[in-house]
């Protein structure tokens, strides 16, 4: 599968110098991945909204903003002034998300909806239509670093032929634990977009990492 897109995830960055970190990835990646954490619906703090709109002005990345939050519809307004392009919301926060997700398209954002890895893709499928992109966690929400959980892959082979069969353009999206081993089979079970953190902010030459991992997917 041709044209995945890699989207590095800022939490694993340089919080000291966000700018530059950011520019070391600027012409290598497609989007940049934002994870909004409350502290509650999942066990760990990131950063908010200042934080979001201090890095825009230093970016033209598309903003893939993942909310894990108790709440994740809350801020809505405020994350679209921010800069964000897409926001992705937790079907285990929001069982019934058709009301989040038009209210997410009227202010003219994309939607998708996010699968912790022990929630069966059966709980978002009656609602997958609604969503620009589904993502599959393949790590425990709330940390950076972990390892790669390799009973995804049938979850993101499911979503992919769900999507296929009814026509759909749906991106499918796997989150965590991305790496040059994981990321061949991640894209072969299905996977358009990957988000990958420690494996390219955690190298000395991030934008070479995002290479390396393009051409890991190339040669499989």
């Amino acid at each position: 599968m041709s044209g995945v897109k890699i989207a590095p995830s800022l939490l694993a960055a340089d919080f000291s110098r966000l700018a530059d970190d950011i520019a070391r990835i600027e012409e290598a990646a497609d989007w940049l991945h934002l994870d909004v954490m409350d502290g509650h619906f999942v066990p760990n703090l990131s950063f908010g909204i200042p934080v979001i709109e201090s890095i825009r002005e230093h970016t033209r990345l598309f903003f893939d903003c993942h909310v894990m939050t108790t709440n994740p519809d809350y801020f809505l307004d405020e994350l679209s002034g921010a800069g964000i392009d897409l926001i992705t919301m937790h079907i285990e926060a929001i069982p019934d998300p058709e009301g989040p997700a038009k209210r997410t398209r009227d202010i003219g954002l994309g939607f998708g909806l996010v699968l912790n890895p022990s929630t069966p893709f059966a709980g978002v499928a009656p609602f997958a239509e609604l969503c620009d992109v589904v993502v599959l966690m393949s790590v425990e929400p709330g940390h950076g670093g972990q390892e790669f959980i390799e009973t995804v892959l049938p979850k993101v082979e499911e979503a992919r032929e769900w999507v296929e069969n009814r026509g759909l353009a749906t991106d499918i999206q796997v989150d965590g634990g991305i790496t040059p081993e994981t990321a061949p089979r991640a894209v072969d079970a299905g996977a358009t977009v990957l988000v990958a953190g420690t494996s390219v902010f955690g190298a000395d030459d991030p934008a070479d990492s995002i290479a390396e991992l393009r051409r890991a997917i190339e040669s499989r």
